[in-house]
């Protein structure tokens, strides 16, 4: 439950933003959904085909480039536009440092169209998981205090917390 800081590893990356989303109290919540283009759901995380590197880089903005560095992925986003939330995470084949790196650079030098995001946070989850979390400052800020509660401070550590500009 939240606030417990039980670090227990994630099934998958779903489980991860499931576990995380769950945590939400009603009123923190807003309407949502996850998945890809083939797996979409509504109201929850979805699983993300991490295969499909277009998909990973038009939606989640990981760089084609380092698709093969995920085996897993999971993602929610704001129904209304994807820069008030997008948040999604990954399974990481190798260095959770190096793919967290990637993902910030990657992130801070999009085109955003539709608005732009108040900030991005990049945090290593364990020594397998990254999760990359952007949009409105309260909307993140509230993600990152359920994910820490729930995998506990000693587990989560934020890579990077920066004000989109």
């Amino acid at each position: 439950t939240a606030g417990s800081g039980d670090s227990s590893v994630p099934a998958d990356a779903t489980a991860l933003l499931t576990a995380v989303w769950d945590a939400h109290s009603d009123d923190e919540k807003f309407p949502a959904a996850g998945g890809d283009y083939e797996t979409s759901v509504d109201d929850a995380p979805g699983a993300f085909d991490p295969s499909n590197a277009d998909n990973l880089n038009f939606l989640l903005t990981v760089p084609t480039e380092d698709a093969s560095l995920i085996d897993d992925a999971a993602s929610l986003m704001h129904m209304m536009n994807a820069n008030t939330f997008t948040a999604a995470a990954y399974h990481a084949t190798g260095d959770t440092a190096e793919l967290a790196q990637q993902l910030r650079d990657n992130i801070m030098q999009r085109q955003w169209m539709c608005g732009f995001p108040d900030k991005l946070v990049v945090a290593e989850v364990g020594d397998e998981y990254v999760v990359t979390v952007f949009g409105a400052d309260e909307l993140v800020d509230t993600f990152m205090t359920h994910l820490k509660g729930i995998y506990g401070d000693h587990a989560v550590h934020t890579a990077y917390d920066e004000a989109i500009l």
